[in-house]
């Protein structure tokens, strides 16, 4: 997700620094980011000038401390867990332009909940890209209650400039609005296969010929990662503590297996290796 953020902010003319702890991920990033931006340009969905160009506004790094201090804004899209997100705010805070707004693009934990790791409150949001971001066009501009207009409407306009479609939460809410409505639909695709009624294939099959969905259930829970489906629904859990939201019995052995979709070779479906 954030390679793909980075790129839809370098194609909005930004100048743009994507940030990871691991070398070799910022090199498959930059390699796949290379191969996304040559199929769209076939495609004709960008010209070769606005692709290279894009690129020239785009680095990669593993050093944090530079390039937050000259940042404007922040979007964070590491792992789904609280406590390294609270960690990776408070160093942002350090470094970061007093100015500069802190949001975090998580589907599930609010920004309440890193906002405090922080001396600018005011300053952090919730600015959800859906997958894949460089497709998709909505974004989800979330306020916590100490977000200020300045911050919401800065990220707002941001979006747009972006050429992405904001829609605004004014209240926090774990999932937001779309993911959950789609993750009801993931738990009753996975009650429906549990409970013997349906292939994986054939739920799948429903809901893209029945429904209009450009993809099944599990063909989308492969492609974000079962991983962060379990570490979402855990989320959702422990803010909850109603049994219903911990994760599916299936979904638990197959992260326990690290079976966690396309990124692992192996999830609802096999992946054959490149």
């Amino acid at each position: 997700m954030g390679r793909q953020i980075g790129m839809v902010c370098a194609l909005g003319g930004y100048s743009v620094t994507v940030w990871d702890i691991d070398p070799d991920m910022l090199e498959q990033a930059r390699e796949e980011l290379r191969s996304r931006m040559d199929r769209r340009v076939e495609k004709g969905t960008e010209t070769r000038a606005q692709a290279d160009s894009a690129f020239e506004r785009l680095t990669f790094t593993t050093e944090l401390e530079g390039p937050a201090s000259t940042a404007d804004y922040v979007i964070e899209a590491v792992v789904e867990k609280v406590d390294v997100k609270r960690d990776l705010f408070a160093r942002l805070d350090r470094h970061a332009p007093e100015h500069a707004v802190l949001a975090t693009n998580s589907s599930t934990i609010v920004s309440s909940r890193v906002a405090d790791a922080t001396n600018r409150p005011d300053r952090v949001c919730n600015m959800h890209f859906f997958n894949p971001a460089l497709v998709m066009q909505c974004v989800e501009v979330v306020r916590n209650p100490q977000t200020s207009d300045a911050t919401a409407e800065t990220t707002i306009e941001l979006t747009r400039r972006i050429n992405r479609t904001p829609v605004v939460l004014n209240k926090e809410i774990t999932g937001f609005v779309a993911n959950r409505i789609l993750h009801a639909l993931r738990d009753e695709a996975i009650r429906l296969y549990e409970d013997g009624v349906s292939s994986v294939e054939d739920i799948d099959t429903a809901c893209r010929t029945a429904l209009g969905h450009p993809m099944g259930p599990f063909e989308l829970q492969d492609l974000t990662g079962l991983d962060v489906g379990y570490y979402v629904k855990m989320a959702r859990f422990e803010e909850s503590g109603d049994p219903a939201d911990k994760p599916a019995r299936i979904l638990v052995e197959k992260f326990e297996k690290g079976e966690f979709g396309r990124k692992s070779g192996k999830g609802w479906y096999d992946y054959p290796k490149k």
